[in-house]
């Protein structure tokens, strides 16, 4: 699965969103200024080549609906992230996301929660 560029990403977190829908409606709940039909159009048939969207005919009008999940391409996405980045290392993008980040006492003290929670579980496997 290839990485989606700023503008495709933008497209398929609308597809994603609406499930099944038309150009000109993805085209409405774009922030304005609003891209034309045509290059919304030319993205469309870039992610479909892709393998990312699929389309059903209705006469001459499209209706396309996304063909890989928000949650597949989320792992492909961060998989790819950890690898380019952390060197697969989860112990540096949380030391890098920990110290890096400003996050607040409660934040840190709710991950820390989350991991004691995964270190309980893998504890009693």
């Amino acid at each position: 699965m290839k990485i989606l560029t700023k503008a495709e990403e933008q497209i398929m977190q609308k597809l994603w969103d609406m499930k099944s829908t038309y150009v000109k409606d993805i085209i409405t709940q774009l922030p304005n200024p609003k891209p034309a039909y045509n290059t919304v159009s030319t993205i469309i048939r870039i992610l479909e080549r892709k393998g990312f969207v699929g389309h059903r005919a209705h006469g001459k009008i499209y209706e396309y609906y996304p063909l890989i999940t928000k949650k597949a391409y989320r792992k492909m996405f961060f998989s790819n992230f950890f690898s380019n980045y952390f060197s697969n290392s989860y112990l540096s993008f949380t030391s890098f996301f920990a110290k890096n980040q400003n996050l607040s006492l409660e934040e840190l003290e709710e991950m820390q929660k989350i991991i004691q929670e995964e270190i309980r579980k893998k504890n009693n496997l």
